[in-house]
């Protein structure tokens, strides 16, 4: 698994930083592609626990959602999450069987949010003035917190973090998952001259990593509850695509807010 996980990485690292690198519309593309790749895995693994999401509806909404940030009205957004709660549950109406018809509903509506409104935050944050730097740190410094919570958990891991949602994390693992991702902020902030001084390079850091420990924390929460060990199957060695996306999820969001609210 870990020559998978290296392989991955050289074929998909110089890809990523490209698309980065040019911006749009090819990384408006690449985040609409994750998110429609990772809905589907989501409502795949609900329905294998008997749920029965509007698959095809809920990722024709979460790819409307990723890109409705490039729609030059602003209340584009709240229409389609309004529409996507109003359409899904009358769908409802008329959709056996309607004993479950809440679970069906509320899993549904759950993949635009989780999936489509989360990750549409990235392609808010590239449109910013400083976008493709702020997107090169804010990726990176994620990427280098699971990078160095999977070896250090690997390494050194004893004491398990969350037992009961997932056996493989550790504090070992979290707490060097946290210093990695302080230190790549802190460097990749100077590399890319965005205007934090050391203190908010360090502070967003460790805001970045605990964030994006708490978005594999969740899916590995969903997971369980779906029954399923991998999202998917897609990436060697890391599984799908949401099993590889889980902390940009979060890290997306809370990077976005941190920037535009108290820094620029």
């Amino acid at each position: 698994m870990l020559r998978h996980r290296i392989l991955t990485a050289v074929v998909g690292l110089p890809l990523l930083i490209a698309i980065i690198w040019f911006g749009e519309p090819w990384f408006t593309l690449l985040i609409a592609v994750m998110a429609a790749l990772g809905s589907w895995e989501f409502y795949r693994m609900a329905s294998q626990s008997k749920i029965q999401p509007i698959t095809y509806f809920g990722m024709a909404w979460v790819l409307l959602v990723v890109l409705s940030p490039h729609c030059p009205y602003p209340v584009t957004t709240p229409f389609l999450i309004t529409s996507a709660i109003v359409v899904s549950l009358i769908w409802m109406l008329f959709r056996s069987p309607r004993e479950q018809a809440f679970a069906n509903w509320a899993w549904t509506v759950a993949g635009i949010l989780y999936i489509g409104w989360m990750l549409s935050h990235w392609v808010e944050l590239r449109s910013l003035e400083a976008g493709r730097e702020l997107v090169f740190w804010a990726m990176f410094t994620t990427f280098a917190n699971d990078t160095s919570a999977f070896f250090v958990g690997r390494a050194w891991g004893k004491h398990a973090l969350a037992p009961s949602i997932s056996s493989g994390k550790t504090w070992e693992g979290a707490m060097g998952g946290l210093l990695a991702g302080i230190v790549a902020s802190l460097i990749l902030s100077t590399i890319f001259s965005l205007p934090f001084n050391y203190w908010q390079a360090t502070l967003l850091g460790c805001i970045i990593s605990i964030f994006a420990q708490l978005g594999d924390l969740v899916e590995s929460l969903l997971k369980r509850n779906l029954g399923a060990k991998d999202a998917g199957r897609l990436i060697p060695g890391h599984g799908g695509i949401l099993d590889r996306i889980d902390s940009l999820i979060f890290t997306g969001v809370i990077v976005y807010y941190c920037v535009v609210l108290a820094i620029l």
